[in-house]
């Protein structure tokens, strides 16, 4: 007797979408991600949606000025609310330590050399920041990296630079400036590494919170996303991250103000340094805690009440009261 039954249709593969920033190295480590999951997962499809942010278009005015809440991140995490992206790719020094209601922090990948980078005109070439002649001209639109930059090589200039890494380098080459400073990551990621002219030591500039590590943003409860985002997930980067992130949130500090922080982990100890910088680079205060790194955010926020108490809040009162003027 013939089966009456029906054949089973297996029903048709989710598509991911992943949403991300239109420059070039967004979409790079955009790419990054997608050919990774696609290889963790290859019944899935996987579709990247590009959009502008407020970061994106306003090109004229220094970070410092138009404010970071969301600058770069916005645009990306109302398409994730909406419901037409499943999550996004950030650079995780873009990302806001505290994120909107029914978002969070799904992924952090593993870090690139999170270090500051000399990029130099060629008529500097045989050149360092120590060497430049006095009133050479570099650039930078980190307020991190102008203060420090400030304090150990006052005989320099200092100016503004916004636009894409691609946009930067073409005003460094077009005679702008003497030299541009710009995270070893990117530079790596889009296989510039050989324009690195000199990379800056901690002593000399510690880097952003989460620079050269991916911070994956995805809905909460995505139970779904966030196990396939667990296959980019790396413990020692993240439990990095986590501290540094503790940190800046418990100063609630951001692009508007100078703060830095390096950290290292040995093992299973976590070493987190971070520092708060005038504006001006006349005061730099430093300080250092280390502990297990299971206990990575208690350690940062710790390191942040340290600061306060060695003289910081005096600073970050005094910053964010010239930008509420």
């Amino acid at each position: 007797m013939q089966s009456t039954a029906f054949p089973v249709v297996s029903p048709t593969p989710r598509t991911i979408r992943i949403v991300s920033r239109k420059s070039q190295l967004a979409l790079i480590q955009t790419h990054w991600v997608r050919d990774e999951l696609q290889r963790h997962f290859p019944e899935l499809g996987f579709e990247v949606v590009t959009m502008e942010t407020q970061g994106d278009k306003v090109l004229d005015v220094s970070l410092s000025k138009i404010g970071d809440k969301g600058l770069f991140t916005q645009e990306l995490e109302d398409s994730m609310l909406r419901g037409d992206s499943d999550f996004a790719v950030h650079s995780l020094k873009d990302l806001p330590t505290r994120l909107p209601e029914g978002l969070m922090l799904g992924c952090i990948t593993e870090r690139e050399d999170p270090a500051d980078a000399l990029v130099i005109h060629p008529s500097h070439r045989d050149k360092t920041l120590a060497t430049l002649p006095p009133g050479a001209v570099i650039g930078t639109s980190s307020l991190r990296r102008l203060a420090q930059l400030r304090h150990h090589y006052p005989h320099l200039t200092f100016k503004d630079i916004r636009g894409n890494l691609n946009t930067r380098l073409r005003k460094l080459d077009e005679g702008g400036y003497d030299g541009i400073i710009l995270a070893v990551a990117g530079l790596q990621r889009m296989d510039m590494g050989d324009r690195i002219h000199e990379i800056l030591p901690a002593d000399i500039s510690l880097h952003a919170v989460g620079q050269g590590a991916l911070g994956i943003e995805c809905r909460e409860g995505d139970e779904d996303i966030l196990k396939l985002l667990s296959v980019l997930s790396h413990a020692p980067t993240t439990a990095r991250c986590l501290a540094e992130r503790a940190f800046l949130r418990e100063l609630e500090g951001g692009c508007q103000v100078p703060i830095g922080v390096n950290t290292h982990l040995d093992e299973d100890t976590l070493t987190l340094t971070g520092l708060v910088a005038s504006l001006d680079g006349q005061q730099l205060i430093q300080n250092t805690v280390q502990g297990p790194s299971a206990e990575a955010e208690a350690l940062g926020t710790q390191l942040a009440q340290q600061l306060r108490a060695q003289g910081a809040q005096a600073i970050l009162d005094e910053i964010n009261a010239a930008n509420r003027a």
